[in-house]
C-alpha cells in the first residue's frame, strides 16, 4: 500500500522541534526584561526633568548614563558569562533591572536617578548578552533563523506596547505605579530562570569580544548591522523634527509602520535563512534600508515619508535576521556570548552614533540633504557585505569539494 505522506510532509517531519519547555521559559524572560526596560525608558528622563533642580540637561544625563552602562555591560558580559554561566548572568540581569526601579519611589535626587539608570543599564545588558547566548543554545541549528526571529518578535512587541504605555501611566497614575510595575515585571520573570540551562551552555574555550570583532567572519556582519542601525537611530530621533508640524499624523503612522515592517520582515527573513542560507540576505537588507532612508528625504511629501519608513523597516528587519543568524552559525557554543555582545553593541552604538552625527550634519545641510547623505553613507557597507558573501560562497565551494573527495575515497 502506497504511503500517504507526501514529500512536503516528510520535509516537515525531518525538521527538528523548535518549541521546547526551556525556550518557552526563555520567552518569559525576554518579555519580562523588554517590558521592564521600555516601561521606564521615556518616563525616567521626564521624572528627572521635573525633579527639584531638574532641566533638559538632566533628562539627557540620565538617558546617557543608561545607554553608557548598557554598552559597558555588553562589553564585559561575555567575560563574566564564561565564569558564571549564562543562567546566572541572566538572573543577575533581571535582578539589576528590576530591583533598582523601586529606589525611584523613595528618592528624586539626581544622584539616585543616575545611579538607578547605571545599574539598570548593566542589568539590561546582561539580559541581552546572556539571554541571547542562551537562546542560540536552545534553538536547533536547522531552525536558527526562524527561532531567532521569533525571539525578536517576543522582544519587539513589549517595546512597542510599553514605551507609550509607560508615558501614559505616568501621566494618569503618577511615577510610583510605573516604577513598581517595571520592577515587578522583571522580578517575577526571575521564576523562569531555574528552568534554563546553566554553565553547560558556556562550556568550551571562550572567544574574546575584541578577537571576535577583528575576525572577518564576525566583524563583517557586525559592521553591516551597525550601519543599518545608524539609520534606525536617525528615523526614531529625527523624523518628528524633520516633518512639518502640521503632519503629526504622518509621523505617527511612519513610526508605527517602521517597527511593524521590521518585525514582519525579520520573521520571513529568518525562515528564508534556514532554507537557503543567510549570507545572501545582507546585501538586499542593506540596499532596502538605504533606499528607505532616501525616500524619507522627501520630508514634504507625506506618502513618501510613510513609504520610506516602511521600506527602511523591511530592510532593517532583514539585516537584523541575516547578521545575527550568520554570526551564531560561525562560532561554537562557547562563542555565543561574544556574538550576542557584538551584535547588541553594534545596535546600540549604531543608533547612538547615527543620532549624534545626523544632528550635526542636519544643522549644516537641512534635514532632506542629511537623509540623502545618510543613504549614500549606508551604501558604503556594501563593501564588507559583498566581501562576506564572496567568502561564504568560497567556503561552501571548498566544503563541496572536500565532501566529493571524501565520497570518492569511500568507493
Amino acid at each position: 500500500m502506497a504511503s500517504s505522506v507526501g514529500p512536503e510532509d516528510r520535509v516537515a517531519e525531518a525538521r527538528p522541534r523548535l518549541m521546547t519547555r526551556p525556550l518557552l521559559l526563555r520567552f518569559v524572560t525576554v518579555v519580562g526584561s523588554s517590558a521592564s526596560f521600555f516601561l521606564l525608558l521615556s518616563v525616567v528622563p521626564v521624572y528627572a526633568q521635573s525633579a527639584p533642580g531638574g532641566g533638559s540637561d538632566k533628562a539627557g544625563l540620565v538617558t546617557g548614563a543608561l545607554m553608557l552602562a548598557t554598552v559597558a555591560g555588553e562589553l564585559m558580559a561575555p567575560w563574566l558569562a564564561a565564569r558564571c554561566g549564562y543562567r546566572v548572568m541572566l538572573g543577575a540581569g533581571l535582578l539589576l533591572l528590576g530591583a533598582p526601579a523601586l529606589a525611584l519611589t523613595v528618592s528624586r535626587s539626581l544622584a539616585c536617578i543616575v545611579t538607578v539608570c547605571l545599574v539598570r543599564g548593566l542589568g539590561f545588558a546582561f539580559t541581552l548578552v546572556a539571554g541571547g547566548a542562551l537562546t542560540a543554545s536552545l534553538i536547533p541549528p536547522e531552525r536558527r533563523g526562524e527561532g531567532l526571529a521569533l525571539i525578536g518578535v517576543m522582544a519587539g512587541v513589549p517595546s512597542l506596547v510599553c514605551l507609550p504605555l509607560g508615558a501614559w501611566l505616568a501621566l494618569h497614575t503618577g511615577y510610583g505605579p510605573v516604577c513598581w510595575a517595571a520592577a515587578l515585571i522583571a522580578l517575577v520573570s526571575l521564576a523562569a530562570v531555574p528552568g534554563l540551562p546553566g554553565r553547560e551552555a558556556a562550556s568550551g574555550p571562550p572567544l574574546g569580544i575584541f578577537a571576535g570583532a577583528r575576525s572577518g567572519a564576525l566583524g563583517r556582519p557586525t559592521a553591516v548591522f551597525a550601519v543599518t542601525a545608524v539609520g534606525a537611530g536617525i528615523v526614531v530621533t529625527f523624523l518628528p523634527l524633520a516633518v512639518a508640524p502640521g503632519n503629526s499624523g504622518v509621523v505617527a503612522a511612519a513610526l508605527f509602520i517602521h517597527p511593524a515592517a521590521a518585525t514582519a520582515s525579520r520573521w520571513f527573513a529568518g525562515r528564508r535563512a534556514d532554507r537557503r542560507g543567510a549570507a545572501g540576505l545582507m546585501v538586499p537588507g542593506l540596499v532596502a534600508s538605504a533606499a528607505g532612508i532616501l525616500v524619507v528625504a522627501l520630508t514634504g511629501v507625506p506618502v513618501a515619508v510613510v513609504v520610506g519608513a516602511a521600506v527602511f523597516g523591511v530592510g532593517f528587519g532583514i539585516a537584523q535576521s541575516a547578521t545575527i543568524t550568520l554570526m551564531y552559525s560561525r562560532v561554537p557554543a562557547s562563542g555565543y556570548g561574544t556574538v550576542s555582545a557584538l551584535w547588541n553593541v553594534a545596535y546600540d552604538a549604531g543608533m547612538g552614533i547615527g543620532a549624534v552625527g545626523f544632528g550635526t550634519v542636519a544643522g549644516l545641510t537641512g534635514y532632506p540633504w542629511a537623509f540623502v547623505l545618510t543613504a549614500f553613507l549606508m551604501l558604503t557597507a556594501l563593501v564588507p557585505a559583498r566581501w562576506d558573501l564572496t567568502a561564504a560562497r568560497r567556503q561552501r565551494a571548498v566544503g563541496r569539494e572536500d565532501q566529493a573527495v571524501a565520497e570518492e575515497g569511500q568507493r
